[in-house]
């Protein structure tokens, strides 16, 4: 009797930690992502811009990270370099072509975890109707319960530095600079529809 007792015991165990290993998925929340791009203008400065997100989500596998994957869409709808002028500029065919490629997407490829809560995630990166191979330098910040939503939650930070004129995008370079630097802040958590599952 003891036997099957221990069994049973042994049994749901191994279940929860089975449920507990598998990969979650959340989904990223556009109140809390920046998507901030620079360049330089002409040595002078190096002005920001925000992609905005529209739609992401990141599968995360705490047991085997290197499962985990990454989905983002990014409107150009959204851009926002805080002048006006310049983000219908930047929305015009000289440079990303908004009305004909009116999104920029991510898809991850291959997730490195290095160590210490450091990841390169590799994927590709899609600009005005080009898609190239890029490596973001990922952090993750967090995972665990929000404090607030008590949601399943993940935060992380990501760099990389890209050249626009792969993507076709080079308009006045090299007066206006080629590489372009990446910075990426987002969180995201489970949605309520998937919680409880």
């Amino acid at each position: 009797m003891h036997a099957l007792k221990y069994l049973a015991l042994a049994s749901l165990l191994g279940v929860a930690v089975s449920a507990q290993a598998a990969p979650v998925t959340y989904k990223l929340d556009p109140g809390h992502t920046m998507v901030l791009f620079s360049w330089n203008h002409f040595g002078y400065s190096n002005p920001t811009a925000d992609f905005g997100l529209g739609d992401g989500t990141v599968v995360f596998d705490e047991q085997n990270p290197a499962k985990s994957s990454v989905d983002v869409t990014l409107p150009l709808a959204s851009l926002d370099t805080h002048v006006p002028a310049l983000d219908k500029h930047l929305k015009e065919a000289d440079f990303f072509d908004a009305d004909k490629y009116p999104t920029v997407t991510f898809k991850s490829t291959k997730v490195q975890p290095l160590g210490g809560h450091k990841f390169n995630v590799t994927g590709d990166l899609t600009v005005h109707g080009v898609t190239k191979t890029v490596v973001l330098a990922a952090t993750l910040n967090k995972v665990g319960p929000h404090p607030m939503s008590k949601a399943q939650a993940i935060g992380f930070d990501a760099t990389a530095s890209i050249k626009r004129s792969d993507f076709g995008v080079g308009a006045y370079v090299p007066k206006v600079g080629d590489e372009i630097s990446i910075r990426i802040t987002t969180e995201g958590s489970v949605p309520k529809a998937d919680a409880g599952k």
